[in-house]
């Protein structure tokens, strides 16, 4: 190999890695061994050949071969190969080449045991591990296995040499070209397996297929392809998640009689000889690839695209419902959250209620463009009808990726059998079932988060019994509407408990979550941020739309906010109230927290912490449910909520009420009359109450803003 020609082949490398937008995740990056290392890696772009070799020299600054098709090695691009240190699987040299190096420690290698691109992520059939190509099919080549296997027997016969047979171990390092055999004795043979998942995986025309078009002439169709596949991938800023899986010790699997005898006999061994043990060294081999093949494709990082091309393809009935796709899929990634065989895209991750309210991050909708967009999916308003015949009929091996992407998609898990069986149950069971499923799930959820929070922020003397912060579920007589009721700042659900008792008299299901941060101690509240009370909501609202046919949300003072903030996301609601919603506020400690913060910003540039204010006092109306300290910090993302919530106004467009106390001493009669103008909604409400308080959904006068919301519900 041409070292210079190598490194400077990997500068080149390094530029077209800096171009492309490809963002790449590194992972498990500690299970490379130093010693002999052949990498088994996936093969389902040319972007593996390109990447990879650079990637694994900046962990390991060891240079990295590679074994590439015989039928790439023409014009420029064989130049090229032959520069990064790729060899033809043709080259009459190539094993005596591998094992060399890999002894010497002149350099790593990198296979890729499928022996193609397998653009249709079609590796297993009947339980077993099968490539499907366009030729037909094969099983995976246990070339990597059967070469790791070679190095180490070489490496312990050398040993075993030096000792009884020096001459012969001369041999040996002569045909290895072998300067030093200390060095070589010191290391073990490795084999390393590497998953590469992309996400998302969308095959579009792009510039460099247009530039190919126009500049080749008489291009082929599987070219192009190619070029739309991965250069949407490196364009359009894919996630590559390169997950470097537990090392394969090859030095056991030469430890059985019939290797061991091989590698003591003291006659000499020519490479190219045929040993007495093959036999075994071929069935070695075989239990070798069938490890790597099983670790590879165990490294596979799921995501979105996988769950729901995996339930889409099991799910039995041709109709879907949109909704109940996205809660089969929001119960496969609770089932494997947090299970050890499964590695998770780091979108998974996090909690997914988004997938049951407002697909805030457009997984459900990019996946279901895209399935619309091959045919695959057609929609009817909220149902969606399969084409079964795209998960079983033929298509060409080189079009898939751009003519069934979601099958595509769907292969790429089905080695993972855990996943497979969990997403097969659940794609079986009726509606009704996943939907308490779901709901079921939720209030679980929301109990154990509230035990643990108030656990930990508990504190002797501020903090108020367990069952005032306890979220709640009111039992209603139908199911055919449910509210979630959301209480204030500061406060916890018994502030909204009278009108949900009411309610339920109604004969109502209602559910009043608890907003995070509240209902334990302050010190809770002052670690939250706006985004994590809109979490706590969107909870609510998934629960409510899983026990009910329809779902209205209201809320009182931040609670209204936070419902009209619900409201203006999830457009199937029902309609919202708003009890006293903020805008303006006049309370003295919101005014004073600018003050405030420019106070801590210089206190923190002195480095004198203990003189930051943190907190203020607060003065409640229902001590025995607020806080009576308000954390600044709460305050701040206060009013980003209320900035939030104003700029989404005109965008709801369902039926309102916003109800106001007109001495209300908190929040200004003007901040929720413009939030009343200011909503998007025909049929909307503004009901001026004259009360002297904030809180007016308890104590006297409350029946009258009781009656008021039930009025609205009941004219939806």
């Amino acid at each position: 190999m041409n070292r210079f020609a190598y490194r400077t082949t990997g500068l080149a490398i390094k530029t077209l890695a800096g171009l492309s937008k490809a963002k790449i995740n590194m992972h498990g990056t500690d299970n490379i061994p130093d010693g002999s290392v052949i990498f088994v890696i996936n093969h389902f772009t040319r972007i593996e050949t390109l990447l990879m070799p650079y990637h694994i020299f900046k962990l390991t600054k060891a240079p990295v071969w590679s074994l590439a098709d015989y039928g790439l090695f023409k014009g420029a691009l064989g130049t090229f190969l032959d520069m990064v240190g790729a060899v033809s699987t043709k080259d009459p040299d190539r094993d005596r080449l591998i094992v060399k190096s890999l002894l010497t420690g002149e350099a790593s290698w990198i296979i890729f045991p499928e022996g193609r691109m397998v653009k249709n992520k079609k590796i297993i059939e009947k339980g077993r591990f099968m490539i499907s190509y366009a030729g037909g099919k094969h099983p995976p080549h246990t070339g990597a296995a059967t070469l790791a296997l070679r190095t180490e027997f070489y490496r312990q016969r050398l040993a075993k040499m030096a000792e009884e047979a020096p001459e012969e171990a001369k041999y040996i390092m002569d045909l290895f070209q072998i300067d030093s055999i200390k060095p070589v004795l010191e290391k073990n043979t490795y084999i390393v397996p590497v998953n590469l998942t992309y996400y998302p995986i969308r095959a579009r025309e792009n510039t460099l297929s247009n530039l190919a078009v126009n500049l080749v002439e008489g291009i082929s169709e599987r070219t192009i392809e190619e070029i739309m596949t991965e250069g949407t991938m490196l364009l359009s800023g894919v996630d590559v998640d390169i997950r470097f899986g537990e090392p394969i010790s090859i030095k056991e699997y030469v430890q059985c009689k019939a290797i061991s005898r091989d590698i003591s006999k003291k006659q000499r061994i020519k490479f190219d000889d045929k040993l007495s043990s093959l036999r075994r060294m071929r069935k070695e081999a075989l239990k070798i690839m069938q490890s790597y093949m099983s670790s590879i494709y165990s490294l596979t990082t799921v995501n979105h695209d996988h769950l729901f091309a995996s339930m889409l393809r099991m799910i039995p009935r041709k109709k879907i419902y949109t909704n109940d796709l996205r809660r089969r899929v929001f119960l496969a990634t609770t089932l494997i959250r947090g299970k050890t065989e499964v590695y998770l895209h780091k979108s998974l991750e996090v909690d997914q209620v988004h997938l049951l309210t407002d697909d805030r991050y457009n997984k459900f909708a990019d996946f279901l463009e895209i399935a619309l967009e091959k045919g695959i999916l057609k929609k009817k308003g909220n149902v969606l009808i399969k084409d079964r015949s795209r998960f079983s009929s033929p298509y060409d091996f080189h079009r898939a990726r751009i003519d069934n992407p979601v099958e595509v998609m769907a292969n790429a898990v089905e080695p993972l059998s855990m996943l497979q069986r969990k997403i097969r149950k659940l794609a079986r069971q009726p509606a009704f079932w996943i939907k308490r499923k779901v709901a079921g799930y939720l209030i679980k959820n929301a109990l154990h988060e509230y035990e643990e929070d108030y656990n930990k922020y508990y504190v002797e003397g501020e903090s108020k019994k367990k069952d005032v912060g306890r979220p709640y579920l009111v039992k209603g007589r139908s199911r055919d509407m449910g509210i979630v009721l959301i209480h204030g700042y500061m406060a916890a659900p018994p502030e909204v408990k009278e009108l949900a008792n009411y309610l339920g008299r109604k004969g109502l299901w209602v559910y009043v979550p608890r907003v995070k941060g509240h209902g334990t101690s302050p010190a809770d509240l002052a670690v939250r941020s706006y985004k994590n009370w809109i979490e706590s909501v969107d909870d609510g609202y998934a629960i409510i739309d899983s026990l009910c046919k329809r779902v209205v949300v209201g809320g009182f003072s931040n609670g209204a906010g936070l419902a009209l903030d619900l409201a203006a996301r999830v457009k199937n609601i029902e309609g919202v109230f708003a009890v006293c919603p903020p805008l303006r506020l006049q309370d003295f400690s919101t005014k004073f927290v600018p003050a405030v913060d420019v106070w801590n910003k210089l206190m923190k540039r002195v480095h004198l912490e203990d003189a930051k204010i943190e907190f203020v006092g607060n003065n409640p109306e229902n001590p025995h449910i607020n806080y009576i300290r308000n954390p600044i910090s709460g305050v701040r993302e206060l009013v980003r909520l209320m900035d939030e919530v104003e700029s989404k106004l005109p965008k709801i467009k369902m039926p309102a009420l916003v109800v106001q106390s007109q001495g209300d001493p908190v929040v200004n009669p003007k901040g929720s009359k413009k939030i009343f103008e200011l909503l998007g909604s025909e049929d909307k409400e503004y009901t001026l109450l004259n009360f002297n308080r904030h809180g007016i959904l308890l104590g006297d006068g409350a029946k009258r803003v009781h009656k008021a919301v039930w009025e609205f519900i009941n004219h939806l």
